[in-house]
């Protein structure tokens, strides 16, 4: 009979004495055929609080440093990122956006009220030219959210053609007036988003029959071949999904899905950075039943689809707490703890496990909202710190591309059942979570994360069939699981060298430290 630990008990565990637990992986490297896409490391950015303005964007007259506007180190640090995917303009703000307010001279652009996020006044200075320029300079695919909710199938058409069209045509020539010969490369249109909610409040068969509508008029000029990615489900709302799939099928190319680690969606989902034992593993709880989503989505694409040929895009996820005490209310500004850090790697290592369907995923947001990559100083002094998350985006970056490889871990877990304060959260937290790939060069890398809060793992890696000759790594800790980074203290939870990991006899043995995650990189 499974035994169930209820989460208030736990508790009173933490306080036992700390013991190596003891973990056997065994890596199978000559197996494996399924590429982890690039753009499973995605990032969103929404014009909301100060994600674009004081973010991303401070414009070129700014005393704070900039490359043609765009925040000088910022640019920089998601540079180093490596981001293979920004995704613009929104979320909510998406389907109240008229792209066509965004382009031209920046003082003659017209303002708008931000309806969703606090009615801040948007001046429209950073428009569809800025954000394809800074991709462009990143080096990122652009991946464009369309306006389904309040546009028209007419005023998307025209936004394509301004992008994409190297003839002779209307909204080629508007581009070239304002400063851009060539069309950018964008391949990823997301036709509406969250249409179930913000974007419309419709009904799946409605919105199947926007998007056939919507879908038909986004041409593909010249060279260009559009990558349609259907608004998809939220969460458990597995009704919208199984009728996308019936009504709309193979038309489009890809179908999203939001999910997020949120306690509820009551105006007290938890603060950041003060939290107790309980509401952690509460979080890793419900950060890891993203998986059985995943899979029961899949399960109903593979009905119709059986040959995966339409992509999963989780193209929102991460967490989601109370704004900062302080803070404008709407603007969604949190601070990011080695809790989030946790939640970014469990989450990326499921997103690798399911590489035959999920093509894409976006973490919101990429500066000053949610589970955010940078924090920055708005009010003029241009600090900027990087969070504990953007470590784990930036140790992980040799995941991509690479090819994914199945193995067999053995590890201590944790049955929990979520107490009355929270929403349920049934299921086991296994101790240890793990990925490996093998990257282009025949290297290989490997991911651990450690959940407990108390206990190291002692951990034996074997990689079935290849001798280990080398390896190195880097480690993500903190003395306390609500540790997190700020203006005064911009180093507290960062990345470091991990040196304890032995090669005995073709066997890699490490001793994983207590809430830490690790990446090892391996040469045979």
């Amino acid at each position: 009979m499974k035994k169930f630990i209820s989460l208030a008990l736990l508790v009173a565990a933490f306080t036992c004495s700390v013991k190596a637990q003891e973990t056997s992986i065994t890596i199978h490297t000559r197996q494996g055929s399924n590429k982890i896409y690039k753009e499973l490391y995605g990032q969103f950015a929404e014009h909301l609080g100060s994600c674009i303005y004081g973010g991303l964007w401070v414009g070129p007259y700014s005393k704070i440093p900039n490359v043609q506007g765009y925040r000088k180190d910022v640019f920089q640090a998601l540079k180093e990122l490596k981001v293979p995917v920004l995704r613009w303009p929104g979320g909510c703000f998406a389907d109240e956006y008229h792209w066509m307010d965004g382009i031209g001279p920046r003082n003659k652009r017209p303002k708008m009220q931000n309806n969703n996020w606090g009615g801040t006044i948007e001046d429209n200075s950073f428009g569809t030219n800025e954000f394809l320029n800074l991709c462009e300079m990143l080096g990122a695919e652009p991946y464009i959210s369309g306006n389904v909710g309040s546009g028209s199938v007419e005023e998307l058409a025209k936004w394509v053609e301004y992008m994409t069209s190297d003839g002779d045509t209307p909204m080629a020539n508007l581009r070239r007036k304002y400063g851009r010969e060539k069309s950018w490369n964008v391949k990823f249109l997301g036709v509406g988003n969250e249409s179930w909610g913000c974007g419309g409040n419709m009904r799946p068969e409605y919105y199947s029959d926007l998007f056939r509508r919507y879908s038909t008029y986004c041409r593909n000029y010249d060279k260009h071949r559009l990558y349609r990615i259907a608004s998809g489900a939220s969460d458990y709302d597995y009704n919208w999904t199984k009728v996308l799939m019936k009504n709309v099928g193979n038309r489009m190319n890809g179908l999203s899905l939001h999910y997020y680690t949120v306690k509820d969606w009551s105006d007290h989902k938890g603060s950041a950075t003060h939290f107790d034992n309980q509401e952690y593993y509460w979080t890793i709880g419900k950060c890891l039943q993203i998986e059985d989503v995943i899979k029961k989505h899949c399960a109903i694409m593979d009905q119709t689809d059986p040959q995966k040929k339409i992509g999963l895009l989780v193209d929102e996820w991460g967490t989601w707490w109370d704004e900062e005490p302080g803070t404008i209310k709407g603007h969604l500004y949190q601070q990011n703890s080695m809790r989030d850090a946790m939640v970014a790697a469990l989450t990326l290592n499921i997103f690798q496990r399911h590489t035959d369907r999920i093509r894409m995923a976006n973490i919101a947001q990429v500066v000053n909202v949610l589970q955010s990559m940078i924090l920055t100083d708005t009010i003029g002094t241009g600090h900027m710190i990087l969070t504990p998350t953007y470590y784990v985006f930036k140790m992980y970056r040799g995941f991509q591309d690479a090819t994914y490889l199945p193995m067999d871990v053995t590890t201590d877990s944790m049955d929990v059942e979520g107490g009355h304060m929270f929403k349920m959260v049934n299921g086991k937290i296994p101790d240890v979570s793990v990925s490996a790939a093998r990257k282009k060069d025949g290297s290989f890398i490997i991911s651990l994360a450690n959940t407990s809060l108390d206990k190291a793992q002692t951990t034996k890696i074997i990689l079935d069939g290849t001798k280990i000759k080398t390896v190195n790594g880097d480690i993500l800790t903190s003395d306390k699981i609500n540790d997190y980074n700020d203006f005064n203290h911009p180093d507290k939870v960062i990345e470091k060298v991990f040196k304890d990991a032995k090669i005995k006899k073709n066997v890699l043995n490490i001793k994983i430290p207590a809430k830490s995650i690790i990446v090892l990189n391996l040469n045979s």
